[in-house]
């Protein structure tokens, strides 16, 4: 057993998002194990690019509102306590609704060969749009 050292927050990269988002990666597993885990918090109106992972992802919203939407689905608003899984392969963004900030922790798995995520084209405005209650 081992006390991990704290990795230091770092700003998520505009290619990849929209606005200001920060993280902290708590976890990247090594072989045998490939588990990610990150705390991200998003400012109001922040989100995430179009997106996919190779072995799906699992959001967990522990603070604020957020909104997550998969390809052709509905924009959705979620809040503390939800937890919001996506498939492998599934296209997807997340982020902060309009007038909230939104934290979550993103759980996913690296594949055994390739490529972990593919990030896609910036989430236009008129996508974000307005989101759907669950």
């Amino acid at each position: 057993m081992q006390i991990l050292t704290k990795q230091p927050t770092v700003k998520g990269p505009a290619e990849m998002f929209t606005g200001d988002v920060w993280f902290d990666v708590i976890v990247k597993g090594e072989e045998p194990s490939r588990v990610r885990v990150n705390t991200v918090r998003f400012a109001p109106g922040a989100r995430t690019a179009w997106h996919r992972h190779a072995v799906g992802q699992t959001l967990h919203v522990t603070d604020g509102v957020g909104l997550v939407q998969a390809r052709g689905g509905a924009v959705i608003a979620v809040r503390p306590g939800d937890t919001i899984h996506t498939p492998p392969g599934e296209w997807h963004w997340h982020g902060a609704a309009p007038d909230a900030f939104m934290i979550h922790l993103a759980i996913w798995e690296g594949p055994q060969a390739g490529t972990e995520t593919e990030w896609g084209a910036p989430v236009t405005d008129e996508e974000y749009g307005q989101p759907r209650e669950h």
